[in-house]
């Protein structure tokens, strides 16, 4: 079982030190009710996985590490077979020693389009909402945070996390947590909240937003990314059955309604800083996630239109001061 009491220690003498009220109990209950009949198997991949630090790690143009050791060379089919045990890989890239786990998203264009405009991370604390396998995170840790915290409830996810977090140091910057916002207290503690992809899987995204809220110190920032739809701060589109196959997809607003939504909620110099089509080039089928992706999900005979008859995918960050 993973062991999260190194976490305990370094938050215990930090400004996130009233979180040890809940936080052990609740890891202590997810142990207990952990049911998924994969999750041993997955915990013995991460256990079998070499200790490895890199000579070089590149975590400011990607998460790359290098290794000049030919003992490695030597483990690497190994490794590739364990990790692709870890299937399916959501959120990446990862170049590890030369192995390519090319993920479902091209997260690094994301990335790219985000980082030039988010306040600076160096030596801050950040929290990322919905963290899925913590490719962001390594991204953030490049940007020079002190330390970033990833919640996700996905088991795994967090293997995954682990898996990637054993083969290049172990470092102890980062940690995921398999928990969801709603069991944070109000913690007033982070510098910087990322939310990417979450408000729209929320049946009340306000009391998400505010639940992001509760986490910022004041003056902190928020980074809210979100599909959403082209219109005024009056529209959305609430999806019937399902929306690009997914059925978990409650509100759809424009950026202009989320804008408003922000305000309402106490944020203020709330910026729609990106709106971009997400493109089967940066969402795809790959060696390292089979399944179904985003050109399933699109109309055969039109792209500009999900497979239900909804607009295609487009996605909208937004910034905003916690007040």
């Amino acid at each position: 079982m993973i062991d999260f009491n190194y976490f305990y220690k370094q938050i215990a003498v930090s400004s996130l030190s009233n979180w040890l009220e809940v936080l052990p109990n609740q890891i202590k209950q997810w142990k207990k009710n952990t049911k998924c009949h994969q999750f041993k198997n997955w915990q013995k991949i991460v256990q079998n996985l070499p200790c490895i630090t890199p000579s070089n790690l590149d975590l400011k143009t990607g998460v790359i590490a290098k290794n000049m050791n030919n003992q490695f060379i030597k483990k690497k089919q190994w490794i590739i077979q364990l990790l692709k045990k870890l299937t399916p890989w959501r959120k990446g890239p990862f170049d590890i020693y030369d192995i390519n786990i090319d993920c479902e998203w091209r997260s690094d264009w994301k990335w790219n389009r985000i980082s030039p405009h988010i306040s600076p991370l160096m030596n801050k604390k950040v929290l990322d909402v919905g963290c899925g396998n913590g490719y962001f995170m390594w991204r953030m840790i490049g940007e020079g945070a002190k330390i970033v915290i990833g919640i996700d409830p996905s088991q795994l996810f967090l293997h995954q996390f682990e898996a990637i977090r054993k083969l290049i140091g172990n470092n102890q910057k980062l940690h995921l947590l398999p928990l969801k916002i709603e069991q944070l207290p109000k913690l007033s503690a982070f510098d910087t909240v990322f939310s990417m992809g979450v408000l729209y899987h929320c049946r009340s995204p306000l009391d998400h937003i505010c639940q992001l809220k509760n986490q910022l110190i004041s003056g902190g920032e928020l980074v809210l990314e979100s599909l959403v739809i082209l219109g005024n701060e009056s529209q959305c589109l609430i999806p019937h059955n399902s929306y690009a196959k997914m059925r978990n997809i409650y509100f759809i607003p424009s950026a202009e309604m989320i804008k408003l939504w922000l305000e309402k909620c106490g944020f203020y110099d709330v910026c729609i800083i990106d709106q971009t089509v997400t493109t089967i080039q940066e969402q795809r089928k790959t060696t390292w996630m089979e399944g179904e992706s985003l050109e399933n999900f699109l109309n055969p005979n039109n792209i500009n239109f999900t497979i239900e008859g909804y607009p295609a995918p487009l996605r909208a960050v937004l910034i905003a001061k916690n007040k």
